[in-house]
């Protein structure tokens, strides 16, 4: 049996792990954790879910419940995750990481802390979305220099981060596969007299509307055609078993830094 520890307990991620946790024999919600002002603390895990009482409260504290727990999934914002992170390592547990946002800074942090302690980072959990990254590095390399790029990433209204992970992620796959320094051609907004598309960049655009759970769409334009390549998500429980699948391959593995294509197989 696998313990686990939930972040963001009663956030639309959390929230949702927790209700199709009940699916994975092997896995064990022992803890659900929240911000120190949020009202559901206090209340059980379960039926903030919507599954039922688990005789699992939701606490503000991490330390409270990490001690009885195997590995911690954490879907909440960079800054939390990281404090959580530190409590992780400090009691030599595992990590399965959904949060996006991360500053290159922060990013460098995990990977240290992975040094000590087996985590799973991935700014998307779908395993389609996954299965696109390696599809994408593919279609890069045979295109090559002769068609641009240009990504398109649609979320709902409350989405706090942009460009979304997933989108950075895919720019990032295509531009390793051309051959591109990243922070050198990507392009994330484009208004005014700006001139004409150089040749090696890589454009990213947001939209932000309604309740749109996620929608991604990588554009390789020649002349005379183009390919159009498009994930979505219909409903957030891919993403939340995609983490449940990650927690399952994660536990009993050695310390390092680990995605979604070594969870899957597909790197």
């Amino acid at each position: 049996m696998i313990k686990v520890t939930v972040c963001g307990a009663a956030g639309r991620m959390g929230s949702r792990i927790i209700a199709l946790s009940k699916d994975y024999p092997e896995i064990k919600i022992v803890g659900a954790l929240e911000s120190k002002n949020n009202p559901k603390v206090g209340s059980d895990a379960g039926v903030v879910a919507g599954i039922g009482d688990l005789g699992i409260k939701i606490v503000d504290d991490i330390e409270r419940v990490i001690d009885n727990t195997d590995i911690v999934v954490n879907f909440t914002n960079p800054e939390a995750t990281l404090e959580h992170l530190e409590i992780v390592r400090k009691y030599k547990k595992s990590m399965v990481i959904g949060t996006t946002g991360f500053s290159n800074e922060q990013l460098t942090k995990i990977q240290e802390i992975a040094k000590e302690i087996p985590i799973v980072l991935s700014p998307n959990m779908s395993i389609g979305v996954n299965l696109l990254f390696k599809i994408l590095k593919d279609v890069a390399k045979v295109l090559g220099d002769d068609y641009d790029v240009e990504i398109v990433e649609a979320h709902h209204r409350m989405k706090k981060d942009a460009p979304s992970g997933t989108a950075i992620k895919m720019a990032k796959v295509i531009a390793e596969a051309l051959e591109r320094n990243f922070d050198e051609v990507a392009v994330y907004a484009r208004k005014g007299i700006i001139g004409e598309r150089t040749k090696k960049e890589i454009g990213i655009q947001t939209i932000r509307a309604g309740d749109i759970v996620g929608e991604h769409t990588v554009i390789f334009g020649g002349l005379g055609e183009r390919i159009e390549i498009t994930h979505k998500a219909s409903s957030r429980d891919t993403f939340a078993r995609g983490a449940l699948r990650a927690v399952l391959w994660l536990y009993g593995k050695p310390a390092g830094l680990y995605d979604m294509g070594d969870v899957l197989g597909i790197k």
